[in-house]
């Protein structure tokens, strides 16, 4: 992945800030924020220091076979989980950074061939998600897309996807729509932005059938 450039501190009327310095530049950069902000009073904050972490712009797919009503997933390694205290193999979507200069929509399709080894030939943009709210401005642009779907074995496994030269190994995972949709309902898939868009999934899934079955 290339280093990317952190977008500059948007203006705002109800926002002073005093200061930004960079704490940290490695492969994403993390700044102290020193500013104020205006209260439900009224009234101008006390001075208040922040730290933020510069992620930037994101997007990630609910992959989703109106025909065979299944859904391709991926399964990596995520050290964060394993220091959250959960299993660090997690289920997610295809999902990936923005590179400078580049839109959500095709950055999508470039992780979606990278991660899963495929392509999805039709797009909707379902929102857009700020990540971590309280450390992060990392904003995630979730869409849905359809494919056809891989056959897997009995295990669900199709194979193994990711980008070698960024040392990924992946596991590319097809199931059914109602595995899927029933683990984010019971609360196993911890990967939010996952959960949020088998969810979507399952308020949505009817209406995507009627119109993405046919060519």
């Amino acid at each position: 992945m290339q280093l990317r450039t952190p977008r500059p501190m948007p203006e705002n009327p109800d926002v002073i800030v005093d200061s930004e310095q960079r704490a940290w530049s490695g492969r994403f950069a993390v700044d102290l924020i020193r500013f104020r902000h205006r209260r439900f009073d009224g009234k101008m904050s006390e001075p208040r220091i922040w730290e933020l972490w510069r992620r930037g712009r994101a997007a990630a797919l609910v992959p989703y076979d109106p025909v065979t009503d299944r859904v391709v997933l991926i399964e990596q390694f995520r050290l964060p989980a394993l220091a959250a205290g959960i299993e660090p193999v997690m289920v997610e979507l295809p999902a990936g950074l923005v590179e400078d200069g580049e839109d959500p929509e095709p950055a999508m399709l470039r992780e979606m061939r990278e991660e899963a080894r495929m392509d999805a030939d039709r797009l909707e943009h379902i929102g857009s998600y700020l990540l971590s709210a309280g450390s992060s401005d990392e904003l995630l642009d979730l869409f849905v897309g359809r494919v056809h779907a891989p056959e897997a074995g009995p295990d669900g496994i199709v194979g193994h996807g990711g980008a070698a030269v960024e040392g990924e190994d992946i596991r590319v995972l097809s199931w059914p729509a109602d595995k899927a949709i029933e683990l984010a309902l019971t609360g196993r898939i911890p990967n939010g932005v996952t959960a949020i868009g088998l969810l979507w999934l399952a308020a949505k899934r009817d209406d995507l059938r009627k119109r993405w079955s046919t060519p």
